[in-house]
């Protein structure tokens, strides 16, 4: 046990999985994910866009907020269990609010303000809980201390001024809230702890799976009230091929050979692996798959509603961009993740990249469906080139990994 008997913790195991106190907790982030791709697809605007993109900014941060502290102490016993429960009461309220986030809706509370209230309850129980958990480790209070002082005052601080603010001056110290948080983290120090790399490992690799899961339930959205056709079946099963895809590009290989170095790395180095290819790469990961979430919602609307559009109609703008750019975005990050981690880099992955922002001109140009199907195609193409090119390498490493 970590403290009094009054205040109780329960430090975490080395060999410890993810709690069901955890994943319910995430349930949070899975509406906050829905919210998001619901602002950005209301208007598909660069503006827009930049604004769902620092709501999801904020709403990440929060999350990974505590993934480091359910690394510390179980996030199901003691005090912790009752902060978990407080924390997703502020995040949900947060949810709740982003469509409000920027510009306050016609009655009730004044939206933008009840965000940043809300986000600053959740920083607020996290920095009170890691807090107390490091009251006999000076290092990780140190940390924790240094690393608080900077991230409250710049990130909440600054969001609760925009809330008073609106149009580019708002945006601006949205801007500098996320940025400046973001920054202080980086250099803040690297003196936190990590009890299990496994855990570690799990928490992310879950969050991506969610992640996944709305750009499921974007298909569905998408389709909503339509009858069912084979434009709408063929559309859904192209999407849910892409994001099976996306799933085995991560999970396969690419998420078990950073585990295996979080692992197996100690003390700076560790907490360098831990913050760099998750806590920051992870997140164009996440950017990446809300925007092929948009993408897919308007393909699907495409194919499926017959009165506003015809099978000839090709999807442009920002929703092909996002579709396209979002799945390059994805493998970026999970070559810049595995990279941090590894110092290798996944050249397929690299090629692949450069193929799908090449073929965007020519997205344009087709029809919606046979752009996801093109889009599908090179993914079944890279995923099979891998598998096949690298079956030794690929075969060594998921055996040592369960061995």
């Amino acid at each position: 046990m970590i403290g009094s008997k009054r205040v109780r913790f329960q430090a975490v195991a080395e060999d410890a999985s993810v709690t069901q106190l955890e994943l319910f907790f995430d349930l949070v982030l899975v509406f906050a994910f829905t919210m998001v791709t619901n602002l950005a697809a209301g208007e598909t605007s660069a503006a827009n866009m930049l604004r769902a993109l620092l709501v999801l900014a904020l709403m990440w941060w929060l999350w990974i907020a505590y993934s480091w502290l359910g690394n510390v102490v179980r996030a199901d016993e003691g005090i912790a269990r009752v902060a978990m429960f407080a924390a997703m009461g502020g995040g949900f309220l947060a949810a709740l609010t982003i469509p409000e986030a920027f510009q306050d809706l016609p009655g009730g509370w004044f939206g933008p303000l009840v965000f940043a209230i809300a986000y600053l309850i959740v920083r607020l129980v996290h920095v009170s809980m890691f807090w107390l958990a490091s009251a006999e480790d000076s290092q990780l209070r140190n940390q924790v201390l240094r690393w608080s002082i900077g991230s409250i005052t710049i990130g909440t601080t600054l969001l609760v001024i925009a809330a008073m603010t609106s149009g580019a001056v708002q945006v601006a110290l949205w801007i500098a809230a996320v940025a400046g948080d973001y920054l202080w983290t980086l250099f803040a120090g690297t003196d936190w702890r990590l009890n299990s790399g496994k855990h570690f490992s799990e928490r992310y690799g879950l969050i991506i799976i969610v992640a996944l899961g709305e750009s499921i339930v974007s298909i569905g959205i998408g389709v909503a009230g339509l009858p069912i056709s084979w434009p709408i079946a063929l559309g859904s099963m192209l999407g849910l091929a892409i994001s099976g895809l996306l799933w085995w590009a991560y999970f396969d290989v690419s998420a078990l050979s950073v585990e295996h170095e979080l692992e197996h790395a100690d003390g700076a180095r560790q907490i360098k692996i831990a913050r760099g290819s998750y806590t920051f790469w992870h997140f164009p990961m996440i950017v990446g798959i809300i925007a092929l979430s948009l993408g897919l919602k308007k393909v699907l609307y495409y194919v499926g509603d017959t009165s506003h559009h015809t099978l000839r109609d090709a999807l442009y703008g920002i929703p092909l961009y996002a579709l396209y750019g979002g799945v390059a975005l994805y493998l970026i990050a999970l070559v810049g993740s595995k990279h941090y981690a590894t110092g290798s880099v996944t050249m397929p992955r690299v090629v692949a990249i450069v193929v799908l922002l090449a073929l965007i001109p020519l997205a344009c140009a087709l029809p919606a469906l046979a752009a996801l199907s093109l889009l599908c195609a090179v993914l079944i193409a890279l995923i099979g080139w891998e598998t096949i090119r690298f079956a030794q390498s690929r075969d060594a490493i998921r055996h040592a990994a369960h061995d």
